[in-house]
């Protein structure tokens, strides 16, 4: 197996376990934590400028962990498809 197939296959077995956390526990505690955050911006004073400012971020942040992750099962469904072209080639002379 070529290096650039175990890379492809590599980032096909990192997406599904991502794609598994994503579809179980993690996509739970996304929520939740932007529910807890949104909740105590709802309950912050209102000159605790410093303090919305801080859960702004912490949910700016959450959206953008999850968007990782979420490239990262994309990338392992792009990784997919290459390898199912680079098996559907056809061989010459034994060599791929």
């Amino acid at each position: 197996m070529a290096d650039d197939e175990f890379a492809l296959r590599r980032d096909m077995a990192t997406a599904a376990q991502v794609q598994a956390a994503l579809d179980g526990p993690i996509a739970a505690a996304f929520d939740a934590l932007k529910a807890t955050y949104h909740e105590a911006w709802e309950a912050s004073g209102p000159r605790d400028d410093d303090g919305r400012k801080a859960l702004w971020q912490a949910v700016q942040i959450v959206g953008k962990v999850r968007s990782h992750l979420e490239a990262i099962v994309a990338n392992g469904r792009l990784a997919e498809r290459q390898i199912a072209e680079i098996t559907a080639r056809p061989k010459r002379f034994g060599i791929v």
